[in-house]
């Protein structure tokens, strides 16, 4: 998968379209939670799409990638249930994201399932 495919591609367009998201969010952090809360989301997100990233290019680990990218999307969930518990996002924010990365992890699966298991 070039670039381009991966540009056309609903799960990269998901994920790249919640990250842009995710930062003018996390913006809006208080200060104190910016190096604690916002972090761990931003760099949760970050780790998942470069997983994705990174699974387009291999062919060996692509399944261990994609497994990995699942974790990741696990944490990042966990991280934004906790920044809605916190109040730092609203409840309409928070249904928004949930939603979204619901969509990606349902994009995700469907990928996982056309890797041959070893």
């Amino acid at each position: 998968m070039d670039e381009t495919e991966r540009k056309q591609s609903p799960l990269f367009a998901k994920t790249s379209d919640f990250l842009l998201w995710l930062l003018n969010h996390t913006e809006s952090f208080p200060k104190s939670e910016r190096f604690r809360m916002a972090k761990r989301i931003e760099d949760s997100a970050f780790s998942f799409y470069e997983l994705l990233i990174e699974a387009t290019r291999s062919t060996k680990r692509k399944r261990q990638l994609l497994i990995e990218a699942d974790v990741e999307l696990e944490k990042l969930r966990l991280y934004v249930h906790m920044s809605q518990q916190r109040k730092l996002t609203k409840a309409a924010q928070y249904h928004f994201a949930a939603q979204s990365l619901v969509e990606i992890g349902k994009l995700l699966g469907g990928w996982l399932k056309t890797m041959p298991e070893i």
